[in-house]
């Protein structure tokens, strides 16, 4: 099993950045892919950004694709999201996931184990 923390959530205005970051601990070297999600209220719980844990391959939701980086940083077992040109609708809690299979890195039934997750809010 993993355990993974997130951190750097808060409240900024449209257009601001913000940096959350996600360590993990564990069995880590289990781990194939890391990724991120986010779930609004009333929303059902979507796809942000995933990153493969050896070769750092990224893939990103079209909603956040040239706004948000993704990063490993793998002797310390932490994964970064860098979030640039913040909008209102990326209002959410945003939440880190680990997983040890092969299966598509945008479905959160592939995922493994989750942090608790961190509140993002962007007001306009």
């Amino acid at each position: 099993q993993v355990q993974l923390v997130e951190s750097g959530g808060g409240l900024v205005q449209a257009g601001g950045s913000l940096r959350l970051s996600c360590a993990a601990s564990g069995r880590t070297f289990s781990t194939f892919a890391m990724g991120w999600f986010r779930q609004a209220p009333g929303k059902e719980r979507e796809f942000v950004s995933a990153i493969s844990w050896s070769g750092g391959r990224t893939y990103y939701a079209d909603s956040v694709k040239g706004r948000f980086t993704i990063s490993r940083d793998i002797a310390n077992n932490t994964v970064a999201l860098q979030m640039n040109n913040l909008k209102p609708e990326d209002t959410a809690v945003y939440l880190c996931a680990a997983k040890k299979g092969i299966g598509v890195v945008y479905a959160d039934g592939n995922y493994d184990s989750w942090g608790q997750g961190t509140q993002v809010t962007v007001s306009s």
